[in-house]
């Protein structure tokens, strides 16, 4: 557009130089045709922005309009809606890191087993933490309960800590009795009420599963120790628990995960029993127990 003006220019000073009295008609033929030159993208571009402007201007003239304050309301709805979940969150969030500390001191505790300690002397310290337990996840119950029908939404953020709980009791209960936790028994020694705040299944099943990777340990130390009867123990409850868990339809998750990681859990203890067995130290024990070992 520029190089056009810079043309014109140079036509008008020229047509001027050459008469003194130019001719008017081509003076006006000149200057119409700068005037009807051609405007470029810029220009164009730069009046149809302007055009927007305007007309979003006069749109949004009516600040006031029906639209905008339901918008307001539900955005405000929002904001206190969130607020309250970030403050119910934060309070369960404190409960379960207590719980979290709890749980840490229970284990340390239960690791004495594995320096052969006698068993009765391990589980009374680390029973001493279960009323702790018990007395916190009555707190994180009465905080969910402030929410009805909430209970998975804010699951996540204790079931890791459930969990471990699980593998605890799991594992000292089968010290105390060789036999398996219930669901139903674990709720028991937490207090806890199914139709209101229970413990989920998931939780459980994953607590089992962790529960049966402390046992390969804690068979290698009590054979070290002198204790080689313990393998076929182990071994016959590995063996019925890994069979009770093939019972389920598992999805390719986390759960699945742990259940394949039982197996290598049930390998390491049978090396452990046949080397024993096979170096004559195993008691002969129940003969139905090693016949059920052999068929799996």
């Amino acid at each position: 557009m520029k190089s056009a003006f810079r043309t014109a220019l140079i036509l008008t000073t020229t047509l001027s130089h050459r008469s003194l009295n130019p001719n008017t008609i081509t003076l006006l033929s000149v200057r119409t045709a700068v005037v009807s030159l051609p405007l470029n993208s810029t220009t164009t571009a730069t009046r149809r922005t302007t055009r927007r402007n305007h007309l979003f201007v006069s749109m949004a003239g009516g600040d006031s309009s029906p639209t905008s304050a339901a918008v307001e309301k539900q955005f405000d709805e929002f904001r206190h809606r969130l607020e309250e979940s970030g403050s119910l969150r934060d309070r369960i969030r404190a409960v379960a890191t207590e719980i979290e500390s709890i749980t840490r001191i229970m284990h340390s505790s239960l690791l004495l087993i594995h320096q052969s300690r006698p068993v009765p002397e391990v589980l009374e310290k680390a029973k001493n933490h279960i009323d702790v337990l018990k007395q916190l996840f009555s707190q994180l119950g009465e905080i969910v309960r402030e929410s009805p029908g909430q209970y998975y939404r804010y699951h996540g953020d204790w079931r890791t800590e459930a969990q471990q709980v699980v593998s605890l009791f799991g594992f000292m209960h089968w010290l105390e009795t060789g036999d398996l936790l219930i669901h139903t028994e674990v709720e028991e020694k937490l207090g806890l009420n199914a139709s209101e705040f229970g413990l989920d299944v998931e939780d459980y099943l994953i607590g089992i599963c962790f529960m049966s990777n402390e046992l390969p340990r804690y068979v290698v130390n009590q054979v070290t120790a002198g204790d080689y009867d313990c393998p076929r123990k182990v071994l016959k409850f590995l063996t019925d628990l890994h069979a009770s868990f093939r019972l389920l339809n598992l999805r390719n998750d986390f759960l699945r995960k742990k259940f394949d990681g039982m197996k290598y859990d049930l390998r390491r203890v049978e090396e452990v029993y046949y080397d024993v067995k096979i170096r004559g130290l195993a008691s002969k024990g129940d003969p139905k127990g090693d016949q059920t070992i052999q068929e799996t």
